[in-house]
């Protein structure tokens, strides 16, 4: 079974006042988008998890324990992680943490939480 990992910042965490964050984005949004993805990638028959972290030193600890959990094929990575530069440690953080934790998973990165298994499925689709 295709097992994937979708790593997020916590919604209600987000610092929406941030011009990288799209407009009009809220945690209520995020947290609807993250149900459509989870659901796209329930429809393709894949098993995926959701891990949310912290933006703080704990965010590492937080995804590690998740990736000792089970072997995962793809781990994406959202844009409330990548997009906003004040985020770039965070995101060195979760890419260095997936890279050490998970060595063969691929790494994908979504737009939006709702194409999540879109993102996923570039690398998926290429193995």
């Amino acid at each position: 079974m295709t097992r994937v990992l979708f790593v997020g910042q916590r919604p209600e965490t987000v610092d929406f006042s941030d011009p990288a964050i799209p407009p009009g984005f809220n945690a209520e949004k995020i947290h609807a988008g993250i149900s459509i993805g989870m659901a796209k990638m329930a429809e393709r028959g894949w098993q995926a998890d959701l891990c949310l972290i912290p933006p703080d030193i704990t965010a590492a600890l937080v995804l590690e324990q998740q990736l000792t959990t089970t072997t995962y094929n793809c781990v994406v990575i959202g844009g409330g992680i990548r997009l906003p530069p004040k985020s770039l440690s965070l995101l060195e953080t979760v890419v260095n943490t997936v890279h050490k934790m998970a060595p063969t998973a691929s790494i994908a990165f979504n737009t939006r939480p709702e194409d999540t298994a879109e993102a996923a499925a570039r690398w998926l689709d290429a193995d």
